[in-house]
């Protein structure tokens, strides 16, 4: 069984303290002020269910989809005052993780699960209707994260295969996937495995570079790709790595530029090195000289600036991910931004914007 195996049942639940549960439930969470650094917070809006989503897409001020537990898909597409229900008909019980969304109509989403539990969805129509873009027909594979370069060409990451990470690939936006050939993949690591925690295990930039958190193994580790998955590059990460230890989310500014986060999701665990840093397209990392205090999930750029959240709050950096400070204490999963706005989501059906 592998480690996606082991947590999956676990994630919905891991890493809430009953004070975090509590002051994560609160109405609007409030930014802190720590010397210059902006004026944060998150402002809840009324999403009307109780899914946890790990999957979010910012498209615009006026647009959102979130992707969560239960079969639970929904869309805003006016800044959050309302969220409707879109989820696929057969899609009850389905544990959805990822989401990536080009526009108020098109959006695609990953269930993840053993067997036919892994599967992806296409919408051309703001998720009036849905068709099946693939259903996972291997019982050792299990899908955990989706990316996109543009709008026709993606990838879905399986845990390993036979001692390799698998990748499928579309072209056509969704509509067929295909399992590319495993020669360029380098062997995966005893237990490591790939977290459906944030939708930020695979995440690319531009239109050819890729990337593939890991954890689980004797280290934590960084997969790049430079041609859409074909072939890729891996390095070890100086995050901890364990059956609940590893790099949870990624970011990257541009090609060389990004920055990594995670640590130990279990609740009340230390997570003392929980960031770290690339100027170099991932071949080294660099532990962050002062990381946000805590297991941290998801993490996006929006501007210069960096935000990261998990369970227990949420942290920004102004210099590239070296230096975190935390603003906020509410509980979220995955954050998604566009060059003008931000969303959070996480547990309870919490889907937030930022103000500043």
């Amino acid at each position: 069984m592998t480690l996606t195996r082991k947590i999956v049942r676990k994630l919905p639940i891991a890493g809430l303290a009953a004070a975090t549960l509590t002051a994560g439930l609160a109405g609007t969470a409030h930014a802190a002020t720590h010397g210059k650094a902006p004026h944060l917070g998150w402002k809840l809006t009324d999403t009307g269910v109780q899914a946890r989503f790990r999957g979010l897409a910012a498209v615009d001020r006026h647009t959102a989809w979130a992707a969560g537990s239960g079969g639970t898909v929904l869309r805003t597409v006016d800044g959050g005052r309302t969220w409707a229900k879109v989820a696929p008909a057969d899609a009850a019980g389905l544990e959805f993780r990822d989401v990536e969304a080009f526009d108020a109509d098109h959006a695609v989403v990953l269930a993840i699960g053993e067997g036919d539990a892994s599967r992806v969805y296409r919408t051309s129509d703001g998720g009036r209707t849905w068709t099946t873009g693939f259903t996972n027909d291997d019982p050792k594979a299990f899908y955990d994260c989706l990316t996109f370069f543009d709008r026709r060409h993606g990838l879905a990451v399986s845990d390993p295969v036979d001692g390799k990470f698998r990748i499928i690939s579309t072209s056509d936006g969704g509509r067929s996937w295909k399992v590319l050939p495993n020669a360029g993949m380098p062997a995966a690591l005893p237990g490591e495995a790939a977290f459906a925690a944030s939708g930020q295990c695979l995440i690319s930039r531009g239109s050819r570079d890729a990337w593939i958190a890991t954890g689980g193994g004797e280290h934590s580790r960084v997969f790049h790709s430079r041609d859409r998955g074909r072939t890729w590059t891996v390095t070890n990460s100086p995050l901890p790595s364990g059956a609940s230890q590893g790099v949870f989310g990624l970011a990257f500014r541009d090609a060389r530029h990004g920055v990594a986060v995670g640590g130990d999701y279990r609740p009340g665990e230390p997570s003392p090195n929980a960031a770290a840093t690339t100027t170099d397209a991932g071949r080294t990392w660099r532990l962050a000289p002062r990381p946000p205090a805590e297991y941290r999930s998801g993490v996006t750029y929006f501007g210069p600036l960096l935000l990261a959240v998990g369970p227990t709050g949420s942290d920004l950096s102004r210099d590239n991910g070296r230096t975190w400070t935390r603003f906020d204490t509410g509980s979220f999963d995955t954050v998604s931004c566009t060059p003008t706005t931000c969303w959070a989501s996480g547990e309870k059906g919490r889907i937030a914007h930022l103000t500043h």
